[in-house]
């Protein structure tokens, strides 16, 4: 198997997927980067089936490129999203959350090219065993729910481990990044955060300014202590978490600090009182693009940077 031909052979441009971000990677964003030469993706969370069906199928109205789901696999809706995505005839399934074993079976029968998305080397070679056609390692950078292990760390050893092609993900957010995880053993790359700022992204406008705004220094992760972590910005919501971890608050009370403080972030703008979810790479971010354009200048500086490297000789 050639895996640096993965992306080719399920008819994709460029070797990048657009992360799953729950209320923010919907149609008109995945629609976008798939016709830029991406990979789109819907993100299902804990969404409706009926949102979900609504959303593949307007995405299909708006690019003939292929394009994926995400399925959080401890969604009460897991099933049916599983079933869902067989009968609308969506190429590839990425998943989170839990293994897929249990669905891999019906989605090879429907043709469902399945990466799931891992944190460790264990979870990898599972996923090989149960038939997933690659793995994405995502590393402790990214935004959202992260795991322990950085990307720079995660993805040789996941790549020395397992026989399907690995992608690459946490911490990417221009062209040196791609390079970079080419140079890890990668045969592509998965971004989320710079994806946040593209026009066709629908967030709240606040939502993308705090990005464009933030720090190298201005993600925190929250939630250690109920081992479910999540890298956000730092703001009001995450201050006040931070002073009930300390003190002792249960998980329950924790978790019901985050309760609908996402959608507060995307839908209303308040990005003090919600969860502005970005991965580390926000620092590098300075502008609104069209996914075209991040896309493009993307590939084109880590052409540069592979073509540099190549030059250089210690023997």
């Amino acid at each position: 198997m050639n895996k640096l031909s993965f992306f080719q052979d399920l008819g994709i441009k460029y070797p990048i997927i657009q992360g799953a971000m729950a209320w923010i990677s919907e149609s008109s964003l995945a629609s976008a980067v798939s016709n830029a030469g991406g990979l789109g993706i819907i993100a299902g969370a804990n969404a409706p089936v009926e949102y979900i069906q609504a959303e593949i199928r307007k995405t299909k109205e708006l690019t003939s490129k292929p394009f994926g789901v995400n399925i959080m696999l401890l969604s009460e809706n897991a099933e049916k999203v599983a079933r869902l995505v067989c009968d609308e005839g969506v190429k590839v399934v990425t998943t989170g959350a839990g293994s897929p074993g249990k669905y891999i079976k019906m989605w090879k029968e429907y043709g469902i090219t399945v990466i799931p998305v891992i944190p460790s080397v264990a979870l990898a070679r599972r996923m090989e065993k149960e038939g997933a056609d690659a793995v994405i390692a995502e590393g402790g950078e990214s935004g959202g729910h992260v795991g322990e292990l950085t990307t720079m760390a995660l993805v040789p050893q996941v790549v020395d481990a397992v026989d399907i092609p690995v992608i690459a993900a946490g911490g990417i957010g221009d062209g040196r990044g791609i390079a970079a995880a080419f140079m890890l053993g990668a045969v592509g790359v998965q971004v989320g955060t710079r994806f946040l700022v593209a026009r066709e992204c629908v967030i709240h406008q606040n939502y993308k300014d705090r990005v464009i705004k933030a720090r190298d220094i201005d993600t925190v992760v929250t939630g250690r202590s109920t081992g479910h972590p999540v890298r956000v910005l730092r703001n009001k919501l995450t201050r006040k978490y931070e002073e009930r971890e300390k003190a002792g608050a249960s998980g329950e009370e924790l978790e019901a600090l985050g309760v609908g403080a996402l959608r507060k972030a995307v839908r209303e703008g308040d990005v003090e009182n919600g969860s502005v979810m970005s991965g580390q790479i926000a620092g590098l971010i300075s502008s609104e693009q069209t996914c075209r354009e991040i896309v493009e200048e993307m590939f084109e500086q880590a052409q540069t940077r592979l073509e540099a490297v190549n030059s250089i000789r210690w023997r």
